[in-house]
């Protein structure tokens, strides 16, 4: 079946069967590899996309729920000045990445920020409850996005 949708602002299209998992889609088809298969359960993140605003695990959407949805991966991310927000405020927070499970953090992150400029912890904890990250400490998280919530209320007054 042949699905179009936006990937990273672009219109695409491509033709897979309706229950190829979205992280194969990108991987083989697009060659997006910032999201990694690793788990295929949805528990590691490590495939994490944004779609439709909402940060999801790739490995767990059907090729045809894709269909007129918007998805942004960390290629397209990372080319963007929130992308940059987003690293300032890790690294404020002594924030090491691994590898592994960045792109969910830092687009659960951005995600959030993108609903709730201004994040309490209570919302934060629950925004990343779905990462499974074991190289950073839960209050690095916290005290990470909440710089980035000050880096951008500060640019707005720049």
């Amino acid at each position: 079946m042949t699905i179009s949708f936006i990937l990273n602002g672009e219109d695409v299209e491509v033709n897979a069967a309706a229950e190829t998992r979205l992280v194969n889609i990108l991987r083989e088809n697009f060659n997006i590899t910032g999201a990694k298969a690793g788990c295929y359960a949805g528990k590691c993140a490590a495939c994490s996309v944004i779609f439709n605003g909402n940060v999801v695990k790739a490995c767990l959407i059907p090729a045809f729920k894709i269909r007129n949805s918007e998805i942004i991966t960390m290629e397209g991310f990372s080319q963007t000045d929130e992308y940059q927000d987003i690293i300032a405020g890790f690294n404020t927070a002594g924030i090491q990445n691994c590898g592994f499970c960045d792109s969910g953090k830092i687009l659960a992150a951005e995600a959030l920020l993108g609903r709730n400029p201004y994040p309490s912890k209570e919302e934060i904890i629950s925004a990343f409850r779905d990462i499974s990250c074991r190289c950073t400490d839960p209050d690095e998280i916290i005290q990470g996005v909440m710089a980035i919530s000050e880096y951008r209320r500060v640019k707005v007054y720049v």
